[in-house]
């Protein structure tokens, strides 16, 4: 039973050596001549703008997180719906569970105004 997970831990094991050790020898190996230019933030020779004076409203971020939260949907039902066939009654009322709680989320959003961009 352990010799089927060696493949994975082999792939597991060499994606984290792998970064590591390019991180390591980039900071011993890698040049270190810095100068009042390269310290700037932005080395294309315009002068950063400032922060700005006020804040961006919570709605900003509402509607920003929805659209993540209805983009990462379509990412569930794209697979679901190529193996549609082989999943099911089990894959088809488990994704209308999903879809279920997502219509009330939506509806929730509606309901109190995070939509509605003033």
């Amino acid at each position: 039973m352990g010799y089927s997970y060696a493949p994975l831990l082999f792939v597991v094991g060499f994606a984290l050596v792998i970064p590591v050790a390019f991180v390591l020898l980039s900071t011993r190996l890698g040049p270190r001549r810095p100068n009042p230019v390269k310290t700037e933030p932005y080395e294309s020779g315009i002068v950063p703008i400032p922060a700005p004076e006020r804040k961006f409203q919570v709605r900003f971020y509402l509607v920003a997180v929805s659209f993540l939260l209805f983009d990462v949907e379509i990412v569930f039902l794209f697979p679901w719906a190529v193996r549609f066939r082989s999943l099911g009654w089990f894959g088809f009322g488990a994704m209308l569970i999903f879809l279920a709680v997502l219509v009330l989320g939506l509806i929730y959003e509606w309901r109190k105004g995070a939509l509605e961009w003033r």
